[in-house]
């Protein structure tokens, strides 16, 4: 009996210890990114934040710009991201329920695209993506659209937000779809079975009653592809443009936080160094955010669900 309650107590200890470490690791990083980051702070206060010019030479930094161009390629992605990788479970888990071998392939050809390296993602939307979307899609809708804001300015040379934001979508569809699929599998076949025996056809099964029981988990898929969007960095980098601008035309090109450091922190030194960390400290708080919100959103959704249960 004494064993056990010993073994009990050193158990409490290390997972107190191991969520300890967590939250240690998590203060300690925004510590130290403050720290080198303290010389921008106080050089530029809330400026750096709404700054729109970014120039070396006369020191120069304002945020804005790579700001702007994380949160309209995120968007991108999610937008179209979300509704493949919704449907892609839905398929599987639904519709190929009685070819579990079909099912079970097709869930292993989309989780193989989670392994490929990000810097292979920006190979193929140099190659292959951009000169498609260049010439079939951005050129006709510039020509035949242009009078819009979205579609406007001349030539489109396919290294813009529109490119980044496709890129990033087909990067995070395996994450959202592999999340979606594990929550609607979980979802009890009693749910299913008893909408049938009201004559419900598959589309209200997967409508009425999958979706409402598992939408707090697919929530969390999203979260987390979104969370991918604003970090990834190499296939940004190669396909966006890298200029710091601030447009609604989707066929500009662009900057974002992560593609800011990975391309010039190797060179920064003094203030300049200083305010790229500042961009890491902005990233890296947006993160935390997204999260924090993701968490209280998901946390009112369960308990709205447990009211009506």
């Amino acid at each position: 009996m004494q064993l056990r309650l010993r073994g009990d107590s050193i158990l409490k200890i290390l997972l107190a210890a191991a969520a300890l470490f967590i939250i240690a690791l998590v203060v300690t990083l925004a510590v130290e990114l403050y720290r080198i980051a303290a010389p921008s702070i106080f050089q530029f206060g809330p400026n750096f934040l709404i700054g729109t010019k970014w120039k070396v030479n006369t020191n120069q930094f304002g945020a804005l710009p790579f700001i702007y161009g994380t949160l309209v390629t995120s968007a991108i992605a999610i937008l179209i991201g979300f509704p493949i990788s919704l449907g892609v479970a839905i398929f599987i888990t639904e519709k190929l329920k009685g070819h579990q071998t079909l099912g079970y392939s097709l869930g292993i050809i989309v989780d193989l695209l989670a392994a490929v390296p990000s810097v292979v993602f920006g190979l193929w939307g140099v190659f292959v993506l951009i000169p498609l979307l260049r010439e079939y899609l951005e050129r006709p809708l510039n020509h035949y659209l242009g009078f819009i804001p979205l579609f406007a300015g001349r030539n489109p040379s396919g290294f813009n937000f529109f490119s980044a934001g496709i890129v990033l979508a087909i990067m995070i569809i395996p994450t959202m779809s592999a999340v979606s699929r594990d929550v609607l599998n979980a979802v009890p076949n009693s749910q299913r079975e008893a909408m049938y025996s009201l004559g419900a056809t598959d589309w209200e099964v997967t409508q009425k009653s999958v979706l409402p029981y598992a939408r707090s988990g697919i929530f969390g898929g999203f979260i987390l592809g979104l969370g991918r969007a604003f970090g990834e960095t190499m296939a940004v980098v190669m396909v966006i443009g890298n200029i710091p601008n601030i447009s609604v035309n989707l066929f500009s090109s662009g900057y974002t936080l992560s593609s800011l450091i990975a391309n010039e922190f190797g060179e920064s030194s003094g203030l300049y160094e200083s305010s790229i960390i500042e961009i890491a400290l902005i990233l890296f708080a947006v993160a935390l955010l997204v999260n924090v919100v993701a968490r209280l959103l998901l946390w009112r959704m369960s308990r709205g669900l447990q009211v009506k249960a």
